[in-house]
């Protein structure tokens, strides 16, 4: 599903976030990366979701080599992917529901599909009676379930997560964790960025470690 082949990422300035990243995340799969604090989490993302491009080296994504996709190729490929942000990046001035159905507006679905999707996820999130809300009237889970649930409306190949439980308590964190591990069950790969190590711990799932850079290590974490 996914694969770095010697990634590298230097942005403007002359800061190296990724440094000769290789890895590989079989179709099915679920793991996390974690590492200290401008580790290169957040960067091995948005490689994945082509927010960013390759300085040097080769991604595969899905069986297909995005590193130097077309631009307008670029909305197909992220249809099949799912992003989950920290800090939301919720529209305060939509309702729940128009925040959900934005990615199957922007793909161009018929309003009576949308209607059916968006409520399907929003009910398997536990939201359905709140879709006429508005995000500022909702607790901070609540509104982290409200960008899950945007996230997988698209029904994506690939669900990505940014720190979705960086500011969250340890009962909410694990309850989103499970919910991951729901859309995993059905088949839906997920990578998750997360310093969270006694959450990691509790899961039990691979965990891919980043230092400043660089790869430093993954494998199973202990349960």
């Amino acid at each position: 599903m996914i694969r770095f082949d010697n990634v590298s990422k230097r942005y403007p300035g002359g800061f190296e976030a990724l440094k000769n990243i290789s890895l590989e995340l079989e179709s099915g799969a679920m793991a996390f990366i974690t590492g200290h604090s401008g580790a290169g989490k957040s960067t091995l993302l948005k490689l994945i979701a082509l927010i960013e491009r390759t300085t040097r080296g080769q991604i595969h994504v899905n069986g297909q080599n995005v590193t130097n996709v077309n631009r307008r190729r670029i909305p197909f490929i992220r249809r099949k992917i799912g992003f989950i942000f920290q800090d939301h990046n919720l529209l305060f001035d939509r309702t729940v529901f128009d925040n959900v159905a934005l990615p199957l507006i922007i793909a161009g679905y018929r309003h009576q599909e949308i209607g059916r999707r968006v409520r399907a996820a929003l009910d398997k999130l536990g939201l359905l009676s709140k879709e006429r809300m508005y995000p500022i009237t909702l607790s901070g889970g609540e509104q982290q379930r409200v960008g899950i649930a945007r996230a997988v409306v698209n029904k994506p190949l690939l669900l990505l997560a940014d720190e979705p439980t960086g500011n969250l308590d340890p009962a909410l964190s694990f309850e989103i964790m499970e919910l991951f591990e729901r859309f995993n069950q059905v088949g839906v790969t997920v990578l998750i960025a997360s310093h969270d190590v006694g959450l990691l711990d509790r899961l039990g799932y691979p965990v891919i470690t980043l230092d400043h850079g660089h790869l430093a290590g993954s494998g199973q974490q202990s349960s």
